[in-house]
């Protein structure tokens, strides 16, 4: 009788969708500022909300983490159910306003392992969830990899990219294995139905692409399909 009454139902939502944004040692305040700014606009932009509230059930999940070394994860903006402009931009004040706390070397793997945790831990249920990683470096510590991946997509999450390909980030090259970044997100990182990376460059700004990747999560029926890497064109 206990258990029955703290088994709460859990919300309806269309999507449950985690935003782990890179905080590490190679994002500089200004590059910082870039992704927050970046993703707080596209919230608030009209072509989002109209795509949220084309939805089913009219609102997303959403929370938004910041993420360092392997011991390094921060929920930023925690769980907030977005549904009109008041609700987007309740979400992004609190993303432009809230202090940095991530530190140290890039383990996107323990990001997606927190990221994964949280979705599984919250209130909401939705038919679709996604983690949207973006980052300016390749995974460096933490976990293996190619372990938690598997296991995340495993729980039907799926896992997006956004490569921040900007000059003077601090970003390590493509030495480390011997492919450039893009290509490290779109065989390595990215997984699950429908899966895909964008990349923010010259020709593609942060705020352009995080606007673009948004729009796709929110208003795709997550058609099936293997991972693929997203033209920018």
């Amino acid at each position: 009788m206990a258990g029955a009454a703290l088994a709460q139902p859990k919300t309806p939502v269309d999507l449950e969708l985690v935003l782990a944004a890179d905080g590490s040692g190679s994002i500089d305040e200004d590059e910082m500022r870039l992704q927050r700014d970046g993703y707080a606009r596209a919230i608030t932009d009209p072509r989002v909300i109209d795509s949220i509230q084309f939805g089913h059930h009219q609102r997303i999940a959403i929370a938004y983490v910041e993420w360092g070394g392997p011991s390094s994860q921060h929920t930023v903006v925690d769980w907030t159910v977005v549904s009109d402009k008041a609700s987007a931009e309740t979400f992004a004040h609190n993303l432009r306003t809230r202090p940095r706390a991530a530190f140290g070397y890039n383990s996107i793997s323990n990001a997606l392992v927190y990221a994964a945790d949280m979705i599984a831990s919250n209130a909401y249920e939705g038919p679709r969830k996604i983690i949207d990683v973006s980052g300016d470096g390749p995974q460096m510590g933490g976990l293996p990899l190619p372990t938690v991946r598997a296991a995340t997509i495993a729980q039907g999450i799926t896992i997006n990219g956004l490569a921040i390909d900007r000059e003077g980030s601090g970003r390590p090259g493509g030495a480390r294995f011997g492919i450039s970044l893009e290509e490290h997100f779109s065989r390595d990182v990215i997984g699950g139905v429908g899966a895909f990376v964008i990349v923010a460059n010259r020709e593609l700004s942060f705020a352009d692409a995080v606007l673009r990747k948004l729009i796709l999560e929110i208003a795709s029926n997550a058609p099936s399909g293997a991972p693929r890497l997203a033209d920018n064109r």
